[in-house]
């Protein structure tokens, strides 16, 4: 069997090489040539993804890499995990999905199977992508070609997540394209759970991502609440994780960050309104979540407060680009909002993160495209007034920053077991 994966970023390349390793023959389509050259070179872009695993499949012909979109008409099925992004009014961009469907419709075989895997709103899949492919194909879905949508369950850093063994929610736009769609998946991946349709299986994401939104913005604002109050949000936390039952354990943050959790809640609130339906529980829990930066500057307006100094002209070393730990991921990261409100108030920004070097340019932050990440030495972090802890990777010498730094915004509790001379570190 030959298939085609478009989009070779996180979710993607990680699903092309577990096919790859199920026996199946992997095309991996991507609009940047940068990408596919290396692929096809065995070297991987993605810190967690050995590049020795991608050059065993690519010399065993299993996987290969390219730009052609016209090889589509050699597949049998093709999986789509493109970006979703929200456009700058904060509502769904289905461009990149759209316009890989047109992409592809010219090349579409009788009988080819499409599967949408990007996070979407309710009836995307058997709506806006089934026009754009029965537009371009001539062919219809369901009847000449099927048509599913499986929504990733992607965790980068987590060395416990693998694709193989996370289940696989499906759902086909009609029982054959279920059908079709299960015994795809079902080479490479472990449990399977079938759900009624296309709508259903998208539900299912938006219910995955929307309940972490919920539950961050709530120990969020906790945080805030109980601060005010001189009590420690991760104590309590600790604690009240200890009960067996009715109780699960999420943390506060600087805000919210990845590709799923800012992104996706919106998308449901955005569809809801189509239907005369009001999301305000899930919009409050953004607003909440939105609202983390700005606390944390104030927090370290407080900091450099009990030194007489302001935040213009202060020097600020901002500690992990990624939006979490232990990976080289920084899309829709926080730390971002917190250089542009830190630097918007004059302060002198740096950072540093061992797994961003450099900063990329994105979509929201270009400004930032190019700024390098600072050594990791004494004298390079004693000449900061202050710290910001934004990510608390594994790799860091806490001890060390202890040691060296004059003061300490901590958002992660990266600093709870460190000892620390008193009033040094102030928790955000």
């Amino acid at each position: 069997m030959k298939i085609a994966v478009i989009g070779l970023g996180y979710v993607g390349l990680p699903l092309s090489l577990q096919f790859a390793r199920s026996c199946v023959s992997v095309l991996g389509l991507d609009a940047d040539p940068k990408k596919v050259e290396l692929l096809n070179n065995g070297q991987s872009y993605i810190k967690h993804i050995q590049s020795a695993e991608i050059a065993e499949l690519v010399a065993a012909g299993k996987f290969s890499a390219s730009t052609d979109f016209g090889q589509i008409k050699e597949v049998e099925a093709v999986i789509i995990c493109v970006p979703t992004p929200l456009n700058k009014n904060r509502e769904p961009d289905l461009s990149y999905v759209l316009q890989t469907g047109r992409s592809i419709a010219p090349h579409l075989q009788p009988g080819t199977l499409v599967v949408l895997e990007s996070t979407t709103y309710p009836g995307t899949t058997d709506e806006d992508l089934r026009a754009v492919l029965e537009e371009g194909s001539g062919m219809k879905a369901g009847t000449d070609f099927h048509l599913a949508f499986s929504p990733e369950r992607e965790d980068p850093g987590n060395h416990q997540s693998k694709v193989k063994s996370i289940p696989k929610v499906v759902g086909g736009y009609t029982e054959d394209c279920l059908e079709r769609a299960m015994a795809l998946y079902g080479r490479a991946i472990d449990r399977l759970v079938p759900v009624s349709s296309c709508r259903a299986a998208e539900a299912t994401k938006l219910l995955e991502n929307i309940f972490r939104s919920v539950n961050i913005a709530l120990v969020n604002e906790l945080k805030v609440v109980y601060g005010a109050m001189g009590i420690d949000i991760w104590e309590v936390i600790e604690a009240a994780k200890t009960k067996p039952f009715g109780f699960m354990p999420f943390y506060p943050g600087p805000g919210w960050g990845g590709h799923c959790i800012p992104i996706d809640p919106f998308y449901l609130a955005w569809k809801a309104r189509e239907y005369g339906q009001h999301t305000r529980f899930i919009e409050l829990a953004g607003e909440i979540n939105t609202q983390m930066p700005q606390h944390v500057v104030h927090r370290v307006a407080d900091a450099l407060n009990a030194q007489q100094k302001p935040i213009s002209g202060s020097k600020i070393l901002i500690l992990g680009l990624a939006y979490k730990p232990n990976v080289d991921d920084d899309r829709e990261s926080p730390s971002y909002i917190l250089m542009d409100l830190l630097s918007d108030r004059g302060a002198q920004l740096e950072y540093y993160d061992p797994y961003v070097p450099v900063i990329k340019p994105t979509r929201e932050h270009s400004h930032w495209a190019g700024k390098k990440s600072v050594e990791w030495d004494r004298a390079s972090i004693e000449y900061f007034d202050l710290v910001l802890i934004a990510t608390n990777h594994g790799c860091v010498n806490y001890d060390d920053l202890a040691d060296w730094a004059r003061c300490i915004v901590d958002t992660r509790n990266a600093m709870a077991s460190v000892p620390v001379a008193p009033g040094k570190v102030w928790k955000a």
